[in-house]
C-alpha cells in the first residue's frame, strides 16, 4: 500500500512517516502487521475522545440510517446541526450565541475574517508573528511565518502583524482595524501561553477602537486545556471564536461563533455573505454533538489538568529543557531540532506516536486523546525517557 500511497496521493512533505494503518481503538493505532502504537498525538489534537469512541460512533451510525446530505448549508432545519449549535450556545458566554458550521478550521478562519470586515466596514486585519490559522489563501494571509507563504504571494492585502505577548504592539490596533485574530495559545510557535493578562489587554484595545477580537480555538478548544475553550482560562471573552479539530471527535469540521447581531450580517447586503455546501453536514454534526455532550456531561475536561501533572512528573530528563502548555496541550522542548527528530522517529519504532510543531523545531508535540489513561501516560513517557537515555548515551 505504501507505494500506491506515495504514487497516487499528493504529499505534504518529502518524507511522510508512511505508517500503513489497519485500525485504531481507544488510545492505540495498529498497522497492517498488527503492531500497536500508543497515540500521543490524537490526529494533531483532533481525536479528542480517542479512536472509535462508542458514543461518537453510535451517533454517526444512527444519523447515517436517517439521512445524510439533503441541502446546502442554512436552508433546511436539520436536528444534529441545530442541537449542536444550541448546546454550544448553552456552554459559551451569553453573547457568543450563534454558530456557523464549516468543513474545517481554515474555512472557519476565512468566515471569521470576512465577518470582521462586514461588521466594521474596515479592511485592515492584524495577526501575530509565528501564528498559524490554516492554509487557505485568507488564512495564509494571517499566517505569521513568511517562509511558508512567500511563494504563494500575492495574498490578501492590508494585513499587519504584532508580536504575541508584546503590549506595546497593541497600539497597531487602530480605528482602521477591522479585526485582530490570535490563537488563544500559540500552537505552531511552540504552545506559548498569553501572560500578564495579554488577552485582556487586547480585548480592551479592541473595545477602544471598535475592532473585532477573534480567538482561534482550533487547537486549545474542546477540553484540551481543562476548559471547554482555552480563553476561559484567561478571563476574556472574544467577539468571534474559531474552532475545529477536537470539535468533531475525529471527523472533519470547523465553526465560528459570534453574537446573533454580528452573525446575521452575513445573511444580507449581500445575501449569501458566506456559503458552503457541506458545512453542518448531518453525519458530521451528529459526531460533533455526541463529542460535546460527552465533554460537558462527564469530568473528562477536569481530568486533563490532572493528567498534565502526571506528564510533568514523568517527563524529567536532561534532554528536556521544559514542558510547555496546559492540560493535554503539551510540548516537551529539547535543546536542538535534531534531538527532537531522533526522539519522535525512534519512539515510533518503539510503538509511541509523537509529532512535530509547525514552526518550533525543538518541540515534541504531546496531545493525546483526552480519554488517555494514567497507565497509558506512564507507558508512553517510559518510552520517551528510554529513547532519550539512548540518545544521551550516544553524545
Amino acid at each position: 500500500m505504501i507505494n500506491d500511497f506515495l504514487k497516487y496521493q499528493a504529499q505534504t512533505s518529502p518524507y511522510p512517516l508512511g505508517m500503513e494503518v489497519s485500525h485504531a481503538k481507544g488510545s492505540y493505532i495498529y498497522d497492517t502487521n498488527n503492531k500497536s502504537y500508543l497515540d500521543f498525538v490524537a490526529g494533531v489534537s483532533a481525536a479528542s475522545l480517542g479512536h472509535q469512541h462508542p458514543r461518537v460512533n453510535g451517533a454517526i451510525i444512527d444519523q447515517l440510517n436517517k439521512y445524510s446530505h439533503v441541502m446546502v448549508y442554512g436552508e433546511y432545519a436539520q436536528h444534529p446541526a441545530t442541537e449542536l449549535c444550541k448546546l454550544l450556545a448553552m456552554n459559551m458566554p451569553a453573547q457568543l450565541n450563534k454558530t456557523y458550521l464549516t468543513n474545517s478550521g481554515t474555512e472557519a478562519t476565512e468566515g471569521a475574517l470576512k465577518l470582521a470586515r462586514r461588521v466594521t466596514g474596515r479592511s485592515q486585519l492584524i495577526s501575530c508573528f509565528s501564528a498559524y490559522h490554516g492554509n487557505t489563501m485568507g488564512s495564509m494571509s494571517v499566517m505569521g511565518h513568511e517562509e511558508r507563504k512567500q511563494i504563494f504571494r500575492p495574498l490578501i492585502p492590508d494585513v499587519d502583524f504584532i508580536t504575541f505577548n508584546n503590549e506595546e504592539d497593541l497600539l497597531k490596533i487602530t480605528t482602521k482595524t477591522a479585526g485582530i485574530i490570535l490563537e488563544t495559545i500559540q500552537g505552531g510557535a511552540g504552545f506559548i501561553q498569553p501572560h500578564n493578562e495579554f488577552l485582556k489587554k487586547v480585548r480592551q484595545r479592541c473595545d477602544e477602537v471598535g475592532a473585532v477580537m477573534i480567538l482561534d480555538e482550533i487547537q486549545p478548544g474542546f477540553g484540551r486545556t481543562g476548559k471547554l475553550f482555552g480563553f476561559e482560562n484567561y478571563n476574556v471573552v472574544p467577539d468571534v471564536v474559531v474552532m475545529g479539530k477536537g470539535m468533531g471527535g475525529g471527523m472533519p469540521v470547523g465553526a465560528f461563533t459570534a453574537s446573533a447581531e454580528m452573525m446575521d450580517l452575513l445573511s444580507h447586503d449581500p445575501k449569501l455573505g458566506h456559503i458552503t455546501t457541506f458545512g453542518g453536514h448531518p453525519v458530521i454534526a451528529a459526531a460533533c454533538l455526541a463529542t460535546l455532550q460527552e465533554l460537558v456531561e462527564t469530568d473528562i475536561m477536569a481530568q486533563a489538568l490532572k493528567k498534565e501533572k502526571l506528564f510533568r512528573t514523568l517527563l524529567v530528563h536532561p534532554l528536556i529543557k521544559e514542558v510547555r502548555g496546559i492540560g493535554l496541550m503539551l510540548a516537551a522542548m529539547t535543546e536542538r531540532a535534531d534531538i527532537t527528530d531522533k526522539v519522535i522517529l525512534r519512539c515510533q519504532e518503539k510503538g509511541l506516536i509523537l509529532f512535530w510543531l509547525l514552526f518550533e523545531g525543538c518541540a515534541i508535540r504531546i496531545t493525546p486523546p483526552l480519554t488517555i489513561s494514567e497507565d497509558e501516560i506512564k507507558e508512553g513517557c517510559g518510552i520517551i525517557i528510554e529513547v532519550m537515555n539512548e540518545i544521551l548515551a550516544e553524545q
